[in-house]
Order: C-alpha cells, then sequence, then structure tokens
C-alpha cells in the first residue's frame, strides 16, 4: 500500500487556523503517515504536533517554511527534519516574527490612514506568533471590507494597494544556511506560485541549488498537469529530490485537504527517502 506522505502544513502558529494536536488528529483521520509541520518563520508548533502524533501513530517530521528574498522577490523555502532544539534556527525564527509583527502594525496605519480601523484589523494578527497578511485579509471579510480573500488583496493588501508595506526578506542564501546548519533539508516551495517567466525561475532553482537547496516541491495541491511536469524537469535538471506536500492552511479550502494530491513522477527522487 503507498504511503500517504504531507510535508507542508501550516498551523495556528502561522495561517493555519487549527492547533498542531487538532493538524495531526486530521491527518490521521485521513490516513498520512508521515506528517511534517512547516508553520511560516517558525517551529513553535512542532513540539504539540510531535507528541499528539506519538500519540496516533504518524511519523512526524519538525519544519518550517522560512521567507526568503531572491532578486527582490519574496519566495519560501520549507525546511525539513530540522533539528529541535537549534539555537541558531530559532534565533533566526525569532528575528523573523519580531519583523512579521512591525510589517503587520505598519500595515494597520496604512489602513488607518485610508479610513479603516487598522488596529481592531490587526488585533488577531498581532496575537498569532507568525502573523501573515492572510490574517489581515481574514479580518478585512470578517468585518465587511471585503466580500472574500481575493478581494481583501486585490483592493487592500497587495503591492501598491493601500496597505501594502514592503518587507526586506533575508536573502535565500541565508535563509538556507540556517536549515542546512540545523540539521534539515531545504526543500523550495511550491514553484509555479512565482511570477517569474521560465528563465528567471531555472536561475531561482539553480541559485537555490549552489546555497545548498536539496528538493523541490514537485506535486502540491492545485498545482496543474503544466506546472508539475515543469517542476519535474527541474528537479531532474537541477538533481533535486521532489517533495509533496498539502499547504494546508484550513478545512474550509476543500482544494488543499491533507496527504491529496498527485504521485511524483517516475525518475524523481523522493525527499521523504532522505529523511530517515
Amino acid at each position: 500500500m503507498l504511503e500517504l506522505i504531507d510535508l507542508h502544513t501550516h498551523s495556528r502558529w502561522s495561517d493555519g487556523v487549527l492547533a498542531p494536536a487538532e493538524l495531526v488528529e486530521r491527518a490521521a483521520r485521513r490516513s498520512v503517515q508521515l506528517l511534517a509541520l512547516t508553520d511560516h518563520d517558525t517551529v513553535g508548533g512542532c513540539a504539540e504536533a510531535q507528541r499528539a502524533a506519538h500519540t496516533h501513530g504518524v511519523r512526524f517530521i519538525a519544519g518550517t517554511e522560512l521567507t526568503a528574498g531572491w532578486r527582490g522577490r519574496e519566495v519560501h523555502v520549507v525546511g525539513l527534519r530540522v533539528r529541535l532544539p537549534s539555537a541558531e534556527l530559532e534565533r533566526h525564527c525569532a528575528q523573523m516574527m519580531a519583523l512579521r509583527h512591525e510589517r503587520i502594525v505598519a500595515m494597520a496605519q496604512r489602513l488607518t490612514r485610508a479610513g479603516l480601523p487598522g488596529e481592531a484589523l490587526a488585533a488577531g494578527a498581532l496575537a498569532i506568533p507568525a502573523p501573515t497578511r492572510t490574517h489581515l485579509a481574514r479580518a478585512l471579510c470578517e468585518q465587511g471590507f471585503a466580500k472574500e480573500r481575493q478581494q481583501a488583496f486585490d483592493r487592500w493588501l497587495g503591492r501598491g494597494r493601500p496597505g501594502y508595506v514592503e518587507a526586506r526578506w533575508p536573502e535565500l542564501t541565508e535563509v538556507v544556511a540556517h536549515i542546512t546548519a540545523a540539521g534539515g533539508l531545504a526543500v523550495l516551495a511550491h514553484p509555479h506560485r512565482y511570477a517569474l517567466s521560465g528563465g528567471e525561475l531555472r536561475a531561482l532553482v539553480d541559485a537555490f541549488k549552489q546555497a545548498g537547496g536539496a528538493g523541490i516541491e514537485v506535486s502540491v495541491s492545485g498545482m496543474s498537469p503544466k506546472a508539475a511536469d515543469r517542476a519535474a524537469s527541474l528537479a531532474r535538471r537541477f538533481a533535486l529530490a521532489g517533495s509533496i506536500g498539502s499547504d494546508f492552511h484550513e478545512p474550509d479550502l476543500p482544494w488543499r485537504p491533507l496527504g491529496r494530491f498527485a504521485k511524483l513522477p517516475e525518475g524523481i527522487t523522493p525527499i521523504a527517502a532522505c529523511l530517515d
């Protein structure tokens, strides 16, 4: 029987809605056998998830999804099998959480200047260890300033919109180094979501590989067959292992269920085989 694996998930330590233990319980109900928790810029939920995984008989991988900058663009790197505790990685995450909180405060101030109750909109986000723009988008919807999340980004939170604040993320090489120093494997997350030309995407993957990257996500919920083929081609070209994950955030997003996505194509080394 094929092992069900999910190496990209989020809890309410970042922009998910479930507690780590609830996430693990849900994964167990869906027969996921190997699970990684990869919250944005934090490993804070991993201890709780590890305990729950032991209870439910799920093999657990401690992870995170670190935010990085590359040629002025935001990219994400999943770190799998990171060693905890890891002073250097946790220090980096603490710095990132402070940066995230500062950004949310600045965005709230901009929303206030635009005539919205910025402080009230940001209150929930600032109670989260690693807040994201998604928290503000949810608040804008809940308080009637947007009908749905994408509209919140298009009207208020996207680049060039009234509430947007640029973030200066650490460089890609630095982020990969933090993961590898903690004994982890660095995986380039969801390559299909970056607004890059084919040449730019190849340059990104090349830079990632040169920095010490070990894998690339080849199968992610919502990835089209064409995008999956492109990711698989990049994996082969740059000798990267392939990773799979749902990028699960909440049960109300039915297109991102835990443990359900296409299997890896032939000829791709699974990153899961490197986690032992």
